[in-house]
């Protein structure tokens, strides 16, 4: 689980994150949503410890990521935004690196990465140099090397971007499974069809503080709608929404 409490970020008068309380449980997919400029990014810089908050606390497991950020990371596989390929390093190469990076015998990074090229459908890339790989490509090995060495808690930023329709279900496939193994899953995206079809519970952010917290169906309900989509535009950005 990973516990929230008062977490606030301020950047001169710019107050970004505004008090949040929230616990991410195991055994879920939560999605983080929220416009941009809503908070949503910082709080996730300051979830695996890339930022350090101006007040609150973090608790991943019981471990402080404000005092102890280093061993928070040792708990998480992260997908960030921008995914940061090595692209010296061929597809398995750049999984493989980050798995020897988590301490993984050699047997187990083997099999975990051969595990992950299957499910992803990565065998015509394993062993090309990622310079010039396809944004789906990278994404694919981003998402990988944020989980080969089977991470409890999970978090992943926009994790089907630029993913083909077989490789989006295979990423929904594996999200799952995730999930049905215990796993603690924060996820990310704009995508409204996305965050119906894999999210157990959404959260909503606006202006720093959480706006809406349930399942999608609860949501969609107190915004007074019949998709996720508009229930995000109404809560998010305060507006009526228009049939189209």
């Amino acid at each position: 689980m990973i516990k929230i409490s008062n977490l606030h970020k301020q950047f001169g008068s710019l107050c970004a994150v505004n008090k949040i309380n929230l616990n991410i449980n195991d055994g879920q997919i939560t999605g983080l949503l929220g416009p941009n400029g809503a908070g949503k990014t910082s709080t996730l810089r300051m979830l695996y410890g890339l930022m350090k908050p101006t007040g609150g606390e973090i608790l991943v497991n019981g471990v402080s990521a404000v005092s102890d950020p280093q061993l928070v990371q040792k708990l998480m596989g992260v997908l960030p935004d921008d995914g940061g390929i090595y692209e010296r390093l061929t597809a398995r190469e750049n999984i493989e690196y980050f798995g020897r990076l988590h301490g993984l015998s050699e047997a187990c990074l083997n099999a975990n990465t051969d595990e992950l090229i299957e499910l992803l459908d990565m065998h015509s890339i394993e062993h090309r140099r990622s310079a010039g790989f396809s944004l789906g490509e990278r994404t694919k090995v981003a998402l990988a090397r944020a989980i080969v060495h089977q991470p409890k808690h999970i978090l992943l930023d926009e994790p089907t971007n630029g993913l083909d329709v077989m490789t989006t279900r295979a990423v929904r496939q594996l999200l799952h499974r995730l999930r049905a193994q215990g796993r603690c899953i924060l996820f990310t995206s704009h995508l409204m069809h996305e965050v119906e079809n894999l999210c157990d519970r959404v959260v909503i952010i606006g202006r720093g503080s959480i706006i809406a917290d349930g399942p999608v169906s609860d949501v969609v309900a107190e915004a007074g709608v019949s998709t996720m989509e508009e229930a995000f535009v109404k809560l998010a950005y305060g507006e009526g929404v228009a049939n189209v």
